[in-house]
């Protein structure tokens, strides 16, 4: 499985775009800025969207994706996501004044956009992949996802806080590789807390959670870009003083337009 990184930074700036994962050809998670570097040919293929959460640098690139390849199309594209996702996108977005509703056009027997609604916990098979619905902890309802892949699960948090439950379930899986969230310094830890989003100090204490026979790479995504820097320092050295089962981890930084092979 080949899982190619659109986007993965928590705000725009030059080289910095929202996150957006592309999983083969036709599976899309999440919609951020990252999505704008695909082809048309390449968005044309995209099937099926999955959405962590319905905050805009994740869903930022869906209605102008779904514009720019809505004439190409035969069938329309199916957006999965929690009710409340839906709900947010419905109200918010596709409402006929920030956007047209593209669920009804240009019919509703045939619409470039189609909702197909999942909660927490389910395993859903697309494109014949089996994909795992994760528990998340943010500021808005959200979740998480892991992959299945030749050699084991990509697992991707969403954007969290500390969330037990997520821990509970992948340290079930045969976890290949983690994406995981640290959206803030730890001189911004309060920022952090009340957002809902790892500090690399929070992000210690989860790692921690990872039994000791379990090593797997560890990829940083959606920092912020005026802190990156700062933000990459905190979590090696903290890593390095945090008592583990282990040692230290195999962290790494995730960078637009890396692809893994899982």
């Amino acid at each position: 499985m080949k899982v190619r990184v659109l986007g993965c930074s928590g705000a725009i700036a030059k080289d910095c775009r929202t996150t957006s994962f592309l999983i083969g050809d036709s599976i899309l998670l999440d919609a951020g800025t990252g999505v704008g570097d695909l082809t048309l040919e390449e968005m044309g293929k995209i099937d099926h969207v999955l959405l962590t959460h319905s905050h805009l640098d994740h869903i930022a690139a869906l209605p102008l994706m779904l514009d720019a390849v809505s004439s190409l199309r035969r069938r329309p594209v199916q957006v999965h996501a929690l009710a409340a996702t839906i709900a947010a996108l419905q109200t918010h977005v596709f409402n006929n004044v920030i956007w047209p509703d593209f669920s009804a056009i240009p019919s509703t027997a045939s619409p470039f956009l189609q909702y197909r609604t999942f909660v927490t916990g389910d395993v859903l098979s697309i494109a014949g992949t089996q994909i795992e619905v994760l528990s998340a902890h943010h500021a808005v309802p959200a979740v998480g996802f892991a992959v299945q892949g030749d050699t084991g699960w990509w697992v991707f948090s969403g954007d969290t806080e500390r969330n037990p439950p997520f821990w509970n379930r992948i340290n079930a899986l045969p976890v290949a590789c983690l994406v995981i969230e640290t959206a803030f310094s730890n001189r911004e830890r309060d920022l952090a807390r009340r957002s809902m989003h790892l500090s690399p100090e929070t992000l210690a204490q989860e790692l921690a959670l990872i039994p000791g026979a379990h090593r797997y790479p560890i990829y940083i995504t959606h920092t912020k870009p005026s802190e990156t820097s700062l933000i990459m320092k905190e979590i090696k050295r903290l890593d390095c003083t945090t008592d583990t089962h282990y040692g230290v981890h195999d962290i790494r930084w995730l960078t637009a337009g890396q692809t893994m092979q899982v």
